[in-house]
C-alpha cells in the first residue's frame, strides 16, 4: 500500500506517518505540505491511498479532491478537518471521497479507516455519521449553502477566503469570465450582494 499524505503541517504529517507505520501492507508514505505539490507527486507515483487536508494553504482540499477523483479515480481519497464539519464531510463524499475523518481521531480509528478504504469501503465515524443526519433533519437543512452545485460551493469557499476572480479561475482553469457568472449565480441564489456578505455567511456557518 502506498501512502500520499497532504497537509500544511509538518507536526501533523509526522504524526500521521508515525501512525500508518503501524501498517504491515504500507511501502511507500510520502508527504506534500499543499494541494499543488501532492498533485505534482501524484503524477509520478501511483498512490493507493491519499490522506487529504481540507484546510491547505494554496488551495481548498475540495478543488484538490475533484482533481484526484478525475486525473486518478483509482486513488481513494481520505478527508481530514480541524473541526466535525458536516457540510463539507457531505460535500466531500458526494465528490468522491471514501472517507472523512476529524484530526483529533484516535490512531486506532485511522488505521481503521485506512484498511476499509483500501479494501475498497467508506468510511466516516459514528459520531460524525450522527452529526451528518443531524444536519439532514428538517430543522438544519434549510441552510442556503445547501441549493448550490459543488462546483459553486467551491467557488463560494474561495470567494469567501478572499481570493480574486483571476486566481479562482487559474486554480479551476476556467476563465475569469466564468467565474464571474459563477459568483453572479451564487449570490442570486443566497440572496447576497457582496462578497462581504458571502464571508461573513462562510464564518458563522463555518464553512471558512
Amino acid at each position: 500500500m502506498k501512502i500520499l499524505i497532504c497537509d500544511d503541517h509538518k507536526i501533523v504529517r509526522e504524526g500521521l506517518r508515525q501512525i500508518l507505520q503501524q501498517l504491515e501492507e504500507v511501502t511507500l508514505i510520502s508527504e506534500a505540505h499543499n494541494g499543488t505539490t501532492a498533485l505534482l507527486i501524484l503524477k509520478e507515483i501511483k498512490f493507493d491511498i491519499l490522506l487529504l487536508d481540507i484546510s491547505l494553504p494554496d488551495r481548498n482540499g475540495l478543488i484538490v479532491l475533484q482533481a484526484v477523483k478525475t486525473k486518478w479515480p483509482s486513488t481513494n481519497v481520505l478527508m481530514l478537518s480541524m473541526h466535525p464539519q458536516e457540510q463539507y464531510a457531505i460535500r466531500a463524499l458526494q465528490l468522491g471521497a471514501s472517507g472523512y475523518l476529524t484530526k483529533d481521531t484516535a490512531s486506532e480509528e485511522l488505521l481503521m479507516a485506512v484498511r476499509k478504504i483500501s479494501a475498497g469501503g467508506k468510511y466516516i465515524s459514528q459520531s460524525l455519521a450522527e452529526s451528518i443526519a443531524l444536519h439532514l433533519d428538517k430543522e438544519t437543512f434549510g441552510q442556503k449553502h445547501e441549493i448550490l452545485s459543488n462546483r459553486e460551493f467551491e467557488i463560494m469557499i474561495q470567494l469567501a477566503n478572499g481570493k480574486s476572480l483571476q486566481e479562482i479561475g487559474h486554480e479551476l482553469c476556467i476563465s475569469d469570465k466564468t467565474v464571474s457568472t459563477y459568483r453572479s449565480r451564487i449570490m442570486e441564489k443566497m440572496g447576497l450582494n457582496k462578497n462581504t456578505d458571502l464571508t461573513r455567511y462562510c464564518i458563522e456557518n463555518k464553512l471558512t
